[in-house]
């Protein structure tokens, strides 16, 4: 902690420690004020360049003027209403992100990732009549009911029995293979003959992200959405993609799906829609739509389809789409990639580096006695005192790979500051005792 007020600083961390219920982890030493951009700001002017978008999802940077104007005028008009009252700014967004996808008309506004999952969980089940959900085993769906039963990446003791019917598969991982000599396809044909032989034949779908994020910034080889795809459907199973992570422009399309030429049946956003703002999307087909009508699905919430957030989802996609940010994304991925890239020629402790657009990774190895989670939670801690909010994830259940995402909007400068500013870390967190 550094402020040019200790006391305040001790007297909030007292009430702090005294009141909240601890979630996951340790919290912060840093205590923002005010943002703006890509920076944070505490109460005596210290930055720090936030490289994660907050929660991986202020894709705008923090405070963008137009996104503060869209919430200043939305809420002084239509804040929340009664669920089954429409209005305009949620069919709007409904139009818009149906004219992104055409293949998937049907949209329902929601507020965060892990409730869109679950709806989509839900509506898979119902249309389909079966019961039993596949992911990836590096997965994180979210915290409630069906997602959390679908995430294998943590939470999943101390809690008694989650959702039956929920089988796991490993993702290919290219720096760490499985089993040396065997090729994605062939870990993908093992994976769903071992699924044939666990389930009952009530297989309803498979929920996967494109890029599995807090598995380790897992990016799916060419080809794998197609080739799963195919097994879905052999199988009579609906494929989910959950782009919270990687939809509106971070990997440099719209959405990462569209490189393997795919329409997923279902898609759930949520982050980067609301760009930090509490907003969340399940989007599918018409037939499902229609076969969901006739089974009477249910998915009835205090917040479903309230106006005011998706009044800023549409900004959000009228920013992202006029100033071009999944090129950007494209382009500024390519320079940070770079740069990493030469972090790893530079430390013995970076062993691989990957990601798409503006959502990176950095995995460390075993170094001079230190462990990769070690290095990795050291490495966090030095660069938030030099100023950088590079990893929202401590090692012990990230497998000590540092994730990076900066907003669409980051500088070149921006990028090249937050570079330098790891190189300074890293050494520091190798050379110092």
């Amino acid at each position: 902690m550094n402020s040019c007020a200790p006391d305040l600083d001790l007297a909030f961390w007292t009430r702090a420690r005294r009141h909240l219920l601890r979630y996951g982890g340790d919290f912060v030493p840093f205590v923002p004020e005010r943002a703006e951009g890509a920076f944070l700001y505490d109460a005596g002017g210290r930055k720090v360049l936030d490289f994660t978008s907050g929660q991986m999802s202020a894709i705008l940077g923090h405070s963008h003027p137009e996104i503060v104007t869209t919430v200043r005028d939305a809420v002084g008009r239509l804040d929340h209403l009664f669920s089954s009252v429409l209005s305009r700014p949620v069919v709007d967004l409904a139009e818009a992100l149906a004219g992104l996808v055409p293949g998937l008309p049907r949209v329902m506004l929601l507020s965060t990732g892990g409730e869109a999952n679950d709806a989509a969980i839900r509506l898979a089940k119902l249309v389909t009549g079966k019961w039993e959900i596949a992911s990836f085993t590096q997965s994180w769906h979210g915290m409630t009911g069906a997602a959390a039963a679908a995430t294998y990446k943590a939470g999943r003791r101390g809690i008694g029995p989650l959702a039956p019917g929920s089988f796991g598969v490993p993702a290919p991982n290219p720096f760490r293979p499985r089993f040396a000599g065997v090729d994605w396809r062939q870990e993908l044909d093992d994976a769903f003959d071992l699924l044939d032989r666990q389930c009952t034949g009530n297989l309803a779908a498979f929920i996967a992200e494109p890029i599995l994020s807090s598995g380790g910034v897992l990016d799916l080889p060419p080809g794998y959405l197609r080739v799963l795809q195919t097994n879905c459907r052999a199988r009579g199973m609906l494929l989910i993609l959950d782009e919270a992570q990687t939809g509106i422009g971070r990997t440099g399309l719209m959405f990462a799906f569209e490189r393997d030429g795919i329409v997923p049946d279902i898609l759930t956003l949520s982050k980067t829609l609301g760009a930090g703002l509490p907003l969340s999307a399940v989007m599918t087909t018409d037939a499902i739509s229609a076969e969901a009508d006739s089974r009477d699905f249910l998915f009835y919430t205090t917040h479903v389809n309230d106006p005011l957030p998706a009044a800023v989802g549409l900004k959000v996609l009228e920013i992202v789409i006029r100033d071009r940010l999944a090129a950007r994304a494209e382009i500024s991925g390519a320079r940070l990639a770079a740069g990493l890239l030469r972090l790893k020629q530079r430390h013995a402790c970076v062993g691989d580096v990957r990601g798409r657009g503006l959502l990176m990774g950095l995995e460390f190895t075993a170094s001079d006695g230190k462990n990769a989670a070690a290095i990795s939670d050291t490495v966090t801690d030095v660069a938030l005192e030099l100023g950088l909010s590079a990893n929202i994830v401590r090692a012990g259940s990230s497998d000590g790979t540092m994730r990076i995402a900066p907003p669409l909007t980051v500088t070149d400068e921006e990028i090249d500051l937050g570079v330098e500013l790891l190189d300074a870390a890293i050494w520091r967190a190798t050379h110092q005792p």
